[in-house]
């Protein structure tokens, strides 16, 4: 493949990354079956440009407003620039998880698009939770840990991605990457998350690294032992879990 060639996939690769990440705006490129799969390595990237913007907001508005409602604010631009996609996958996978009680019940209750007593709390308690940690996060160190944070819940969908097989073949968004990312693609994913966090909080970050790796392997376990495998929502719940686990970090080691 030619040199040209190789940039223009990649280019496209990072496309697909934000398009399915985010609601930013990306030029039309041509769908593949598998082209998910292999933009995967690239989500923490959109982790990156997300975090970016969510620090760059709090920048703007925090010597204007008080803490809460710049915490507010970050808030609200995570939901409108992600769509709130990884908030629905929590809500369903708790609804799944909370109100089946069989691989079949679990499966069928996260296929329904309206949510339930299970998901309405965690929703909630993820949306005050974050709430409260952004407006009591130290601020020389919003920043870091944000955008640390948001690094690191999309690098948690490669390692799911790469040893979970989807719980339903051929159906829903989680099939279009689950055991299909490469360990190429995971290296990848991973070193750039290494060093992004590395550069960002030194030796700080060894608490938020180690926070993500069990909050995404403990995930990992219990839907291999629950369902066999991974769904789209699966994927979004342990983002927000991961996200969460992150900021802990930083409200309790910042």
């Amino acid at each position: 493949m030619s040199v040209a060639r190789q940039v223009r996939a990649l280019g496209e690769e990072v496309t697909a990354a934000f398009q399915f990440l985010t609601r930013i705006p990306m030029p039309s490129s041509v769908y593949e079956a598998d082209s998910l799969s292999r933009a995967v390595k690239f989500f923490p990237l959109v982790g990156l440009a997300v975090g970016a913007g969510a620090a760059g907001v709090h920048w703007l508005l925090v010597p204007h407003l008080n803490r809460s409602l710049t915490a507010l604010a970050v808030l609200i631009y995570f939901v409108l620039i992600t769509g709130g996609l990884h908030e629905d996958g929590l809500a369903d996978t708790a609804d799944g998880f909370g109100g089946g009680w069989n691989r079949d019940q679990i499966l069928n209750i996260l296929k329904d698009s309206r949510i339930g007593s299970y998901g309405a709390v965690a929703l909630v308690l993820s949306l005050l939770g974050r709430y409260a940690m952004l407006a009591a996060m130290p601020l020389e160190h919003f920043a870091a840990y944000v955008i640390s944070a948001q690094v690191l819940s999309r690098w948690s969908s490669l390692p799911l991605s790469y040893v979970l097989s989807p719980a339903r073949a051929q159906e829903g968004q989680g099939a279009r990457i689950a055991k299909l990312t490469s360990l190429r693609s995971l290296v990848f994913g991973s070193l750039f998350t290494l060093v992004v966090v590395g550069v960002l909080l030194r030796w700080s970050g060894v608490g938020p690294l180690v926070a993500a790796m069990l909050v995404t392997g403990l995930s990992g376990w219990f839907y291999y032992r629950r369902l066999g495998g991974v769904t789209g929502d699966c994927f979004g719940a342990t983002n927000q879990l991961t996200e969460i686990a992150v900021y802990v970090c930083g409200v309790w080691m910042a």
